[in-house]
């Protein structure tokens, strides 16, 4: 028997150092080759370490959250034949080797396509499985939450995620069986409750924290807030969908926004741009590349809908919805989380009236979109029925003037309410 230890890789674009994310296996654990055993964030995504051995690990090298160096020692496995570490240095080998807890965070980004993990020990092939009391179940913060609130124990529920991770449809599925109440009571609606949890701020979370405190202290943040009439647009919409819905696919109000922005952005180009504050230079963009605030469970993800001004209505609806299932799934590429040159943000229904969004820097602008609600309006002395919906978007006014910021949004406001108008060149 040999040790093969395995260094952190050099990732690529000049990074020296890295943050351990998350591991996937444990002292103890049996290994086979293309096994994702860790992910590690860079500063743009998040990148699986798969085994290039077969083997037992025998010691990490670090912890969660854990920031370390290209070359540093990530894992030691032990393995059939002599390894790649002689004898006489396996000391020198400098690992931890307790086995760590995997914190609450998911893969964002798979670097290349890696086999499934092989599955945990634990995990039976039934509905239920029996863990060690203090054994902390893989499971995202939502799965956790709906897990409580369904009086579920986690750890008694079999997760057919990756490395054996909780999904909800695994409590789906553990409920279905009829054994939610069988080990765990409900409390009672209105029982004391003393319990705490501690989650430890690392990962994509971490990055997302550290982004959103750098946006606004380093952007001179100011918004605006105009409301549209939206009755026509979402007529035509309708029609669209009733027309070609079979067989183009449906279409949201979304590939709308887009098409407004790209076309009033063609009068207002200061607005498609990037600032780098560091050298003190504005980069005007003539492509069009609209950032899609998605949420998933680790966080807010800002897939790009490249070249927005060369796509049709159905073109950036399929793309939309194409980006956004990859990020939500972990699946979308360092490419696709990058790049863009304004961002759209929408939390649809849960919209709200007014928001303040926070720009994705080095972005100058990122456009809110609120709720539709239906509204008495006067329309030509008349009191009519309207749907209406507020933009609340937020400019860089180190580059963008308020009476730019104004003169776009109700430029955009002029072609939603006038929708034919967004094809007209």
């Amino acid at each position: 028997m040999g040790t093969h230890v395995i260094k952190m890789p050099d990732i690529g674009e000049g990074i020296a150092e890295v943050e351990l994310s998350v591991w996937h296996v444990k002292v103890g654990d049996m290994v086979v080759e293309d096994q994702v055993l860790a992910d590690v964030m860079t500063d743009k995504a998040m990148v699986d370490i798969p085994s290039p051995v077969h083997g037992k690990v025998i010691a990490l090298g670090g912890q969660p959250g854990e920031v370390m160096a290209v070359g540093s020692v990530l894992i030691s496995i032990e393995v059939e034949g002599a390894g790649n570490v002689k004898e006489s240095a396996q000391p020198a080998v400098a690992v931890k080797e307790a086995p760590v807890a995997a914190p609450e965070v998911e893969p964002v980004v798979q670097s290349k396509p890696v086999a499934a993990p092989a599955p945990r020990p634990a995990v039976c092939q039934g509905p239920m499985v029996a863990r060690e009391a203090d054994e902390r179940p893989l499971a995202s913060p939502a799965v956790r939450k709906h897990a409580l609130d369904l009086g579920i124990q986690l750890r008694l529920v079999r997760g057919t995620g990756p490395a054996g991770r909780v999904l909800h449809e695994d409590l789906d599925a553990y409920l279905a069986q009829g054994q939610s109440n069988a080990s765990a009571p409900v409390a009672a609606a209105y029982a004391q409750r003393n319990d705490e949890e501690q989650i430890q701020v690392i990962g994509m979370r971490r990055k997302i924290a550290q982004r959103m405190q750098d946006a606004t202290q380093r952007a001179a943040h100011f918004s605006y807030v105009e409301e549209i009439d939206v009755t026509a647009v979402e007529e035509l919409r309708a029609h669209l969908n009733e027309k070609h819905g079979a067989t183009r696919g449906k279409l949201t109000l979304l590939p709308f926004l887009v098409r407004a922005l790209v076309v009033a952005l063609r009068e207002f180009p200061q607005i498609n741009a990037r600032y780098d504050d560091e050298a003190q230079v504005i980069t005007r963009l003539g492509a069009v590349h609209v950032g899609i605030a998605t949420q998933a469970d680790i966080g807010l993800m800002v897939p790009v809908v490249r070249h927005a001004e060369a796509r049709n209505l159905w073109d950036s609806a399929q793309e939309i919805s194409r980006l956004a299932t990859a990020a939500r799934n972990g699946k979308a590429s360092r490419d696709e989380l990058s790049g863009s040159s304004i961002t759209l943000t929408s939390l649809g229904a849960l919209g709200g009236i007014v928001s303040t969004p926070v720009l994705n820097l080095p972005e100058v602008a990122i456009v809110g979109v609120n709720k539709i609600v239906e509204r008495p309006m006067v329309v030509k002395g008349q009191i009519v029925i309207r749907k209406m919906m507020n933009l609340s978007s937020s400019f860089d006014h180190r580059v963008v003037d308020g009476m730019d910021a104004a003169q776009f949004i109700q430029a955009v406001r002029g072609l939603l309410e006038q929708p034919a108008t967004l094809f007209v060149d």
